[in-house]
């Protein structure tokens, strides 16, 4: 099983809509679109998991396609690493000086 991810996707895509297109390269396990946890509103990209050979040539397909007036980025996706977030670093106290 493979996680792939689709990025630059119109902002009226739907989940269903997303299934649908990837499904023309065999059988999608799950379709999601990544909304705004405030908002609800789609942030523009999303993830398909598909069995690996299908999930291979849905990437080879639909790599560059345009979606709308929008032209999709498509790649294996890669595992969230445990770094915690982008806005680590280090902790200056500046009250100091």
């Amino acid at each position: 099983m493979k996680s792939i991810f689709v990025g630059n996707l119109p902002w009226s895509a739907t989940n269903e809509e997303l299934e649908q297109k990837f499904s023309e390269f065999g059988n999608v396990k799950s379709a999601r679109i990544v909304n705004d946890k405030f908002s609800g509103k789609s942030r523009g990209f999303g993830f398909v998991d598909m069995e690996d050979a299908d999930a291979e040539k849905a990437i080879a397909a639909m790599s560059g396609q345009k979606w709308g007036d929008r032209e999709l980025t498509v790649n294996e996706a890669k595992p969230r690493s445990d770094s915690g977030g982008g806005r680590g670093g280090e902790r200056r106290n500046f009250d100091r000086f």
